[in-house]
């Protein structure tokens, strides 16, 4: 099986190739895509040695012609940044002039990218092979997934945090990761961990009785709102719940991207070097646990037809009755050759129900927008949106994010 990574350029692609070496014996080639020749270059080279030294048979290679990675590619996985890290620290800025939270995924920042990637992803999408299955990991997850579903390619979004769940929780129960199933309800970004089956026992409740504290820090959410919930949030639920305490926090001080851009520069020197033939530790600090066992474990799946149970970004289709059946949500499924199919799982609660609908007409606005282009959708974007929803807010957020992007927006031209 040829697999394509696109965004290959990227300081993460060694964590994905090493979990394609040690748990993908199926992938016979895998080309990296990127722009950046240079880059693409260094990465490349250490992530050959991270095949050879696991001993996988597969051939890698890396290029910059889009076709010639694209051509008889069964997976195509989708990890690009359009505008690098600078773009991300501009989303992780502009927002907090209007005193909203500034984030690359979340809120007017993650509207900003989804404006710049969804043209790039839809252009891959429409070069590669038409039965290839698209794996899609850029963020904003759920828009971009929305986006190629909607054109008609065969996608997939999947995210990191469902799969990190079940490992802290597994970990903390003593029990291996594949004993741990997780009611993982949602919109990418916006989940919550509704119970965890143990050969079909929900011992949710006995974690957050008995780890309550460490589960409240690992989150960033206070314990009286797991109490109160009764469920564990992701920690993107921080920007909803503590919004202006996040805020304040960002105020002042670097950005995440700053800092990651300062992990990458080192990350970049380290792999050049020819003896490096493992991850480096600090590769652990530049985000994404677990990607590579999400992503192997998708793509046996959805190639192998195994039924795998996987969280998925997928079509709603009635899982949830109060959206559209064209809505994108984050959910456990069952995976095959077919695609993901939600498990069966209660409905959600109206605490839930109204963030979650919420959330997701502003991501329908944000696919309009990203796809079509124009002033007006991106304003009605942002006023949909929660952590905005002020005619003032977003009328600035949309001046501010337009200047900003000027020269990432065709439209715009």
């Amino acid at each position: 099986m040829k697999i394509a990574v696109v965004g290959g350029g990227s300081t993460y692609t060694p964590e994905l190739i090493d979990g394609f070496a040690r748990l993908a014996p199926f992938a016979s080639e895998i080309v990296l895509l990127d722009p950046h020749a240079e880059r693409l270059e260094v990465v490349g080279a250490f992530a050959r040695r991270l095949m050879a030294a696991h001993g996988h048979p597969g051939t890698l290679r890396w290029t910059s012609d889009v076709d010639d990675a694209l051509a008889g590619a069964a997976t195509v996985v989708i990890q690009l940044r359009v505008g690098g890290q600078a773009a991300r620290i501009s989303d992780e800025t502009f927002p907090l002039a209007c005193d909203c939270v500034g984030q690359e995924t979340t809120g007017a920042g993650g509207l900003a990218k989804a404006l710049r990637t969804v043209p790039v992803v839809l252009d891959i999408a429409r070069r590669a092979d038409p039965g290839a299955w698209i794996v899609n990991f850029t963020n904003p997850v759920g828009i971009v997934t929305r986006a190629l579903l909607d054109h008609g390619f065969k996608a997939a979004g999947l995210c990191n945090v469902a799969i990190g769940f079940q490992r802290r929780f597994a970990a903390q129960l003593g029990v291996d990761p594949s004993a741990v199933v997780l009611d993982h309800v949602g919109l990418n970004h916006l989940t919550w961990e509704r119970a965890a089956f143990v050969d079909g026992v929900d011992r949710l409740p006995s974690l957050l009785a008995t780890h309550l504290q460490d589960i409240s820090r690992e989150v960033q959410i206070p314990e009286a709102v797991l109490e109160n919930l009764g469920n564990v949030p992701s920690y993107y639920l921080r920007y909803f719940y503590c919004h202006d305490e996040v805020v304040a926090e960002e105020r002042g001080k670097p950005t995440r991207g700053a800092k990651v851009a300062e992990i990458e520069s080192e990350l970049l020197r380290m792999y050049a070097d020819p003896a490096l033939t493992q991850k480096p530790e600090l590769l652990g600090q530049r985000g994404g646990a677990f990607y590579s066992e999400a992503a192997v474990g998708l793509i046996a799946s959805l190639q192998h037809d195994d039924g795998g149970i996987h969280a998925v970004n997928v079509r709603n289709g009635g899982t949830m009755p109060f959206l559209p059946d064209d809505a994108v949500i984050e959910v456990t499924c069952r995976v095959g050759a077919a695609g993901a199919t939600p498990l069966p799982a209660p409905s959600l609660a109206p605490h839930l129900r109204g963030l979650v609908s919420a959330v997701s007409a502003y991501e329908e606005l944000a696919v309009d927008a990203a796809v079509h282009g124009g002033r007006d959708r991106v304003y009605q974007a942002l006023l949909a949106h929660p952590l905005v929803g002020q005619h003032q807010q977003a009328t600035r957020l949309t001046d501010d994010l337009l200047a900003a992007n000027r020269g990432h927006l065709a439209w715009l031209s």
